[in-house]
């Protein structure tokens, strides 16, 4: 869980700010995008083939 302590002085903005550089560097927010809706296993079957196969053209690419 990611938290911050918002100064006495400090504006909402600039709150806002550092909160948005900790959830973007603690990698959250694709974590929140994947699990937004329920994937069906035939979903998820295709997801993952997908990615592999994006793995072996990385890895095979000339």
């Amino acid at each position: 869980m990611t938290q911050i302590v918002v100064g006495e002085n400090e504006g909402i903005e600039s709150a806002l700010r550092r909160f948005k550089r900790e959830v973007s560097k603690a990698g959250i927010m694709p974590d929140i995008k994947k699990h937004r809706h329920f994937e069906t296993p035939l979903q998820k079957h295709k997801r993952k083939a997908i990615a592999r196969s994006k793995q072996r053209k990385r890895r095979f690419k000339y």
